[in-house]
């Protein structure tokens, strides 16, 4: 477990093959933290929670059966905002499915936000 974004997104995906409809992710970050609440803006994910163990923490996720494919996109790409589209096409089916998570000067954002913001940053994970 070297990288807790990967750990994260890995458990999500293989909780949503088995149709489960909750999984905890451990350990926590805030990175994760960030990610988890733009794909619960997004309709991915429904509520989750933070729970204090004492340790690094743990994140209750739950699941609404939405995400076909999730993961981080290692390495984390520079991405200037004329870039977008042609990141998209790599990563993500089809035009307007899906969302890739940019960590930009303005926060981590989805990459339609960052297009609307004019700003550019690094690809941290796509979700479809």
């Amino acid at each position: 477990m070297m990288d807790t974004l990967i750990n994260g997104l890995i458990t999500i995906k293989n909780n949503e093959m088995r149709n489960k409809r909750e999984c905890i992710i451990s350990p926590a970050s805030k990175l994760l933290g960030r990610v988890l609440r733009i794909m619960q803006l997004n309709g991915y994910i429904g509520e989750f929670e933070f729970i204090d163990d004492g340790r690094s923490g743990k994140f209750k996720v739950q699941l609404l059966g939405r995400i076909n494919k999730c993961s981080a996109i290692k390495p984390r790409f520079a991405v200037r905002v004329d870039e977008f589209e042609n990141w998209e096409k790599k990563f993500l089916p089809s035009r307007d499915v899906g969302i890739m998570v940019v960590s930009t000067s303005k926060g981590v954002i989805a990459h339609r936000e960052a297009e609307e913001k004019n700003v550019g940053g690094r690809l941290l994970a796509f979700v479809y």
